[in-house]
Formats: structure tokens, C-alpha cells, sequence
């Protein structure tokens, strides 16, 4: 791209002399010429120069007039004065006006090159700057559907710690003040395909984060809108997401949505009550909110409900399949004890089971849905039907369990130390060895003692480390080469883990060194 420059003098002698000067010294110049000022403004829109040289005392429109009207307009072109006047006076306007240099008339011709040499200099320079920042905004907008999963799966299911969450809330650019609701998409078997379609329609809308499909399930952290109450809100993204369903064709969609909470330390709570609330896919209308489901025949704000809930779906991910079956039983005995009617009492263990069923899908777990085979005649009968149903989810979690290799994580681990400076995620390692993103996040914090993101950080901070002792690369390489984007965003998590910015860290280094 060849830089453009535009000379204006009422001097014709003049202007031709700067120009063949400048030719001689700059042959890749693009030059054009302007009589007067009133010209110059008009040739700022039609040649759009890089850098003007005006001259300063001109008849009509002054050159320091020409210069505050095209810089008004054209922000980015640079100007050198050209004057005979070396008064104050003009230098202090000049300056105030961004005029990069001035020359004085006359001027010998190495002047004149050095001069404009060092302006065009800075033009080279901030064009780089410009074209690498496009560069890293593009790069950026590929990897935030990583970063946008990633979040999801690690808010949802594991601890984010307070290095990692801000910053990567921060970088999706999202504001997180006002309250937010999970929801979770059940789609039919065959549809997995409408995943990018459900991405799409959040991503268009801005209204949510998308997390990865794991089985039938696609989780979802929405965004509250404070103009909208939160049911006509969710009723209205339900909706949208639900017209892929007629795009897809299969029936078995449906959208469970969960209570609103005040921060994201809270949506995993808000998580569980969209699972609650997609438990039964049969109702009519195809979402429903968790506060119109009526849980286990408690009351909403009963203790027990919440207890049981909380308790299944932290039992059902640990696999202590004895406890469930305990509670099951605990349960159906009290509601024996309690005299509630038999059809009511399996209505309400089915849901406890719908539960069950949906933790074990978000781990991955495939298996049928939960469904008795008949009409209990009494109590007995139905805790023998109730623990038949329980024993073939044990099955399936057990059949899940053998498939997975014993050294399955240590795999994983180093499949992250030799790919950290790589675009990974808990979605992509999930595909690579068959398992759910979600339950890779479980195992990964059970096995090795630390979260997922945090063991890839550290791997990241340790090769920029070593990269550190190398005095030839610069720091915006040494970012992009560990797999960062954004080299603030870098700095920032660099200074958190090592209590000193990288530049800090990278003098002490060097110095020791020397």
C-alpha cells in the first residue's frame, strides 16, 4: 500500500521543487498538489492523503486553517507546517492543531527527506499496529466460542476461580451486573446437528452463552433483561430456540428453565432447576419454568424439596447408587406412611428418577428414560419397580465407567502440557476420547486436585516462562506463542499467578542471566 502525499503552496516553484526533492528521497510516494487551502480541504476527500505539507501563509484560507478543517474531517492524516515564519506564535498552534513537524523555507534537501522520512516512518509504523490489532480482533472472534464453552462448562459444573472468571467474562465483553437464568435445551436423538443452529440464534440475539452438547443436552446461561419481566423473557427465548425444532423435524425438543440468581457463583443452582424443569417432555406446551414444577409433593419453599434435589444430583455424579436407592425407598415408605395415593406416590418418584436421568446425560451416560412397565397394585410393588428402574441406570453408569480407561485423565493431562499453546478446550478433549466435557471437569478435579483451566494456565505461564530467557522474542510473541489472544489479558493472569507482571518478571530474569 503506497503512502499518499499532498502539497499545498500558493507557489508553484515551490511546490515542485518539494516534490522532486521528495521523489528523489522517497521514490514509493504517491504526490499531488494544492494551490491554495479552499483546494487543499476539497483534495482531503477526494486523494485522502497519509500526510499533508502546507504551507502556512497563503492567500484566503490560511494553511493553519486548512489544516483544523481537514483534521476535523480526517482525524488520521499527518501534517508538516512549511513556513518562513519561525515565530512562536505559529509553533504553538501548530502543536495544538497535532502537526507532526514543521519545515522552514528554504531548506536543504536532506532536511526536507529526514523530515518527512521520520513522519513516514510513524505512518509505517501505526499501519502495522493497525493491521496486527485487526489481526488479533479476528483471531479473538474465532477463539471466544472456545473461551464462551469452556466458561459455561466450568460455571455449571466445577469451581471457576477468581484469576480466570473476570478476566474471560471480561473478554467476552458481557457485563455480568444484572441477575442471569440458566435454561437447558433437550433435544431428540438425531438432532444433534441443531447445536449450531441453537448457537446461532443466542449468538444473534446476544442474549445468552452456549455451552457444549453433551448427550441430548445443551446447556445455556441467559442474560437478564431488565426491561422484561424474567418469564416473559424466557418464554421468548424458549421460543426462538425452539423454532430450530421445526427447522429440524423430529419431535422430543423441549426447554427447561431455571430461577434467576444475582451472580454466577449461583447459576449451577439455576442450572439444576432448568434439569428439573425439562424432567417430563410429555407437557403440551413445549418449556417450562422450575417454578411451575411441583417437586417431589413439597412445597417450593419447603427445606426438604431443595435438600433432595441438591442431594440427587450430588449422589447421582459421585455414582453412590446405595444412598439412591436409600432415598428412594425413605421416600416411598413416607408417602406409604402418609396415606398419598398410590398413582400420585409413582408420579412423584418418577420425577425423582427424570432427575437422575437427566444428571446421568449430562455425564454422558446414554440409557432410556425412565418409565414403569406397569400400574403398581400397592406400595411393595412399586419400590420392586422403583429399584428395577434404579438397578439399570446403575448398569448403565457402570457400562460408561468400564469404557473409560484407567489412565484416562493422565492422558488428558498430557495431551494439555503438549497442546496448552494450542486453541484447547474441554469440548475438543471431550470429542478426542468420547467423553462429556462435564464429566472430563469432574474426573479432572477428583483425580488430579486441580481445575481444568487452571492446570492449562499454569502450563501456559510456565512456557512463557522459558520463552522469557530468550531476549530476542518480544512479549507479543512470547503471547501468542503460549495461546493467548490478547496480550493485556496475558499480563493480567501472569500478574495474578506470579504476584509481578511478565515485564517485571522478564528484567529479574534476564538480569540474574547476565
Amino acid at each position: 500500500m503506497k503512502t499518499k502525499l499532498l502539497i499545498v503552496d500558493d507557489e508553484q516553484i515551490e511546490r515542485e521543487g518539494l516534490e522532486a526533492i521528495l521523489l528523489r528521497g522517497c521514490p514509493d510516494l504517491v504526490i499531488a498538489q494544492a494551490k491554495n487551502g479552499k483546494i487543499a480541504v476539497r483534495m482531503a476527500e477526494e486523494f485522502a492523503p497519509d500526510l499533508v505539507l502546507m504551507d502556512v501563509k497563503m492567500p484566503g484560507m490560511s494553511g493553519l486553517e486548512a489544516i483544523e478543517q481537514i483534521g476535523r474531517n480526517h482525524p488520521d492524516i499527518k501534517f508538516v507546517m512549511v513556513t518562513a515564519y519561525d515565530t512562536f506564535e505559529y509553533a504553538r498552534q501548530a502543536i495544538k492543531l497535532g502537526v507532526k513537524d514543521y519545515l522552514l523555507k528554504p531548506s536543504k534537501a536532506s532536511e526536507i527527506v529526514a523530515t518527512v522520512g521520520r513522519v513516514l516512518r510513524q505512518i509505517e509504523e501505526e499501519r502495522s499496529a493497525l493491521e496486527a490489532s485487526v489481526q488479533q480482533r479476528e483471531t479473538l472472534r474465532k477463539v471466544l466460542p472456545v473461551v464462551e464453552t469452556d466458561i459455561v462448562t466450568q460455571l455449571l459444573f466445577d469451581h471457576v476461580h477468581e484469576v480466570h472468571l473476570d478476566e474471560l467474562v471480561g473478554l467476552l465483553g458481557v457485563s455480568t451486573e444484572n441477575e442471569k437464568f440458566a435454561m437447558t435445551v433437550l433435544v431428540p436423538p438425531g438432532s444433534e446437528s441443531a447445536y449450531a443452529a441453537i448457537k446461532e440464534k443466542i449468538r444473534r440475539t446476544g442474549s445468552g452463552w452456549v455451552g457444549a452438547l453433551y448427550g441430548r443436552q445443551i446447556p445455556i446461561i441467559a442474560f437478564r433483561d431488565p426491561a422484561r419481566s424474567h418469564r416473559s423473557q424466557g418464554v421468548a427465548i424458549a421460543r426462538e430456540l425452539l423454532s430450530a425444532a421445526k427447522a429440524d423435524g423430529r419431535t422430543g425438543w423441549f426447554v427447561g428453565i431455571g430461577n434467576a440468581c444475582a451472580s454466577l457463583a449461583q447459576i449451577r443452582q439455576s442450572y439444576q432447576e432448568a434439569l428439573i424443569a425439562s424432567t417430563d417432555p410429555a407437557v403440551p406446551v413445549k418449556y417450562r419454568f422450575y417454578a411451575d414444577t411441583p417437586v417431589l409433593g413439597v412445597s417450593r419453599d419447603g427445606h426438604p424439596a431443595k435438600h433432595l434435589e441438591r442431594q440427587f444430583f450430588d449422589r447421582i455424579r459421585l455414582g453412590q447408587w446405595e444412598m439412591i436407592r436409600g432415598d428412594v425407598m425413605a421416600f416411598l415408605r413416607r408417602y406409604e406412611h402418609e396415606g398419598v395415593d398410590l398413582l400420585q406416590g409413582q408420579q412423584r418418584v418418577l420425577e425423582l428418577l427424570w432427575i437422575a436421568s437427566r444428571v446421568l446425560l449430562e455425564m454422558g451416560v446414554l440409557h432410556d428414560s425412565p418409565l414403569y412397565s406397569f400400574q403398581a397394585q400397592d406400595y411393595r410393588q412399586l419400590r420392586a419397580e422403583s429399584g428395577l428402574l434404579l438397578d439399570r441406570m446403575r448398569q448403565s453408569f457402570a457400562e460408561h465407567q468400564d469404557r473409560i480407561q484407567p489412565d484416562t485423565i493422565q492422558q488428558i493431562k498430557q495431551y494439555i502440557i503438549e497442546h496448552s499453546h494450542e486453541d484447547i478446550s474441554l469440548d475438543a478433549i471431550g470429542k478426542r476420547v468420547g467423553l462429556s466435557p462435564f464429566y472430563i471437569s469432574k474426573m479432572f478435579k477428583e483425580q488430579l486436585g486441580v481445575n481444568y483451566i487452571d492446570f492449562l494456565t499454569e502450563c501456559r505461564i510456565d512456557r512463557a516462562k522459558k520463552l522469557m530467557g530468550d531476549p530476542e522474542r518480544s512479549m507479543k510473541e512470547i503471547t501468542f506463542e503460549v495461546g493467548y489472544h490478547d496480550p493485556n489479558y496475558f499480563s493480567k493472569v501472569f500478574k495474578k499467578l506470579c504476584d509481578v507482571s511478565p515485564t517485571e518478571y522478564r528484567k529479574t530474569l534476564l538480569g540474574k542471566r547476565g
